[in-house]
């Protein structure tokens, strides 16, 4: 595994997406045609579900399409893949996630993250939000990990993991453009002048954000680089 920091997580969390169970689920949801097959067939966008999910309020079944306007709440120990049009997520335990419906049913134009960590996976046609108590990231064609952390008046955590990521916090704007990782704290209130400042990569990995980008047929940016460099090379 890559080498990251775990803050208030386990190593057992970050391997969610090694697990056999996880590699047998998105292969098989490739192999059927992923998302657009999915709706065509009327068949569940839930990739994985592990442990007790609220949708709407409602206990999750592996069954059912989670569609924009939805609430999405994981529980303790649990962990939850779904993807959405040209989006894949990922939702760690005790997270609670709004998504909140774009220009069609399949669209979404805002995450917001009240609580937990997600990661994503976005396409690249549409700008979309994801919003945290502390601060607002404008993604498209981008993967970002965000987290609430808990316990400290709206402290968030957001890595764009590669990609065009422009954020927000209080009065502060920045623009990341990321190959490899470039990782923010946002603060509700300022620290030292500041309402956004550097971040080591914590909480997630390289391989989760491969695993799920392969979801949404995508390729990270340092696979991409890597490639280049082969061909540079031969």
């Amino acid at each position: 595994m890559t080498q990251h920091h775990l803050l208030g997580r386990t190593e057992r969390e970050l391997l969610c997406l090694q697990r056999r169970s996880f590699i047998q689920a998105a292969a098989l949801w490739t192999g059927l045609g992923g998302f657009g097959a999915a709706l065509a067939e009327e068949r569940s966008n839930v990739v994985e579900l592990q442990g007790d999910v609220l949708l709407n309020g409602e206990r999750l079944l592996p069954q059912q399409f989670i569609q924009t306007g939805d609430t999405v709440e994981t529980g303790p120990d649990s962990h939850l893949v779904f993807v959405i049009g040209d989006s894949a997520f990922q939702l760690r335990q005790k997270t609670r996630l709004v998504v909140e419906r774009g220009t069609t049913l399949n669209t979404c134009s805002v995450l917001e993250l009240t609580s937990g960590a997600v990661l994503s996976v976005w396409g690249k046609q549409t700008q979309r939000l994801l919003v945290t108590p502390s601060m607002t990231a404008v993604v498209a064609g981008a993967a970002v990990y965000a987290e609430v952390v808990p316990g400290q008046d709206g402290l968030s955590y957001l890595c764009n993991c590669y990609g065009d990521v422009r954020l927000s916090a209080g009065t502060e704007k920045i623009r990341s453009h990321a190959e490899h990782h470039h990782a923010f704290w946002g603060e509700v209130e300022a620290r030292g002048g500041h309402f956004l400042t550097p971040a080591k990569n914590f909480n997630h990995s390289d391989e989760e954000v491969e695993f799920l980008a392969r979801l949404v047929a995508q390729q990270p940016a340092w696979k991409n680089a890597q490639q280049r460099s082969a061909i540079q090379r031969a």
